[in-house]
């Protein structure tokens, strides 16, 4: 019995697309309907119909001069999204380490998922009350340091789309009001990092910066969060000094070079 027919959960057409993509190597870089169907046991009918779908989204090309089909850019975007999340794990774990031990506050790596903020790893900080946050748990990018850093320098001025989802107060420190949540993104252009002040929870503070890769495009954010009374105004600064200081060696460790960028 084969596995579709064997778990219902699974679909056949999906688990056939996934199989003429993985049927690609180094290799074998183009590939044939008929060489697909004879080694993958399914109809030419299917095969060029499921490839048809593949190259209206981009996961594979069909050559004009042969009738083969080659990998497309998107397998390209979704490995480039793999590597640079494995990499980041691997340069910024220690960098977190050292921010916790700077400032005495929980840090954090962060990513995007769609309009949300999302930690993908955590260094805790030693103190006996500390704030309270999960690995994996999505929350509004709008509320969170992480989450403003982000929406501010995201290249398809994601902001817009926040917006329109509606900003809801989850405090009332929240940012609500569209024009403030726009003024709040050219502030943190101009000055490199977010501040979050209860927006999202009562009580706590967190700063964030950017980091970016090679390209200078930003992928993610670190930040340290803590309760208000240990982040008051006046430590700001030096904490948001360190955050970046952070930030920049994490972005420099992933090939980001600033002044490469300027010239070109």
């Amino acid at each position: 019995m084969s596995k579709e027919r064997s778990n219902p959960q699974i679909l056949s057409s999906v688990s056939n697309a996934l199989r003429i993509l993985k049927s690609f190597s180094t290799f074998e870089p183009t590939q044939k309907v008929s060489d697909l169907s004879e080694s993958l046991g399914l109809a030419k009918s299917t095969v060029s119909r499921l490839l048809t779908t593949l190259a209206h989204e981009g996961f594979v090309v069909k050559e004009k001069s042969t009738g083969k089909y080659k990998l497309g850019l998107s397998v390209l975007t979704l490995g480039g999204i793999v590597t640079n999340h494995l990499e980041i794990h691997k340069e910024a774990a220690p960098l977190l380490h050292k921010l916790v031990n700077d400032t005495g506050e929980t840090a954090h790596l962060s990513i995007l998922d769609g309009t949300d903020t999302i930690y993908i790893h955590k260094e805790e900080c030693s103190h006996p009350v500390r704030i309270l946050t999960h690995l994996g748990r999505k929350n509004p990018a709008y509320c969170t340091s992480s989450g403003k850093v982000l929406l501010a320098f995201n290249e398809n001025n994601l902001v817009e789309k926040v917006i329109e989802q509606g900003l809801h107060a989850y405090t009332s420190k929240s940012i609500t009001d569209p024009d403030e949540l726009r003024k709040e993104m050219q502030i943190i252009r101009e000055r490199g990092y977010a501040i979050s002040t209860e927006e999202l929870t009562e009580g706590t503070r967190s700063v964030s910066a950017p980091i970016r890769d090679y390209t200078g495009k930003v992928i993610s954010a670190i930040n340290v969060v803590g309760p208000l009374q240990r982040m008051p105004d006046y430590k700001v600064p030096d904490i948001a000094k360190k955050v970046l200081n952070a930030s920049n060696e994490a972005s420099e460790r992933l090939g980001y070079d600033k002044r490469f960028l300027e010239v070109r």
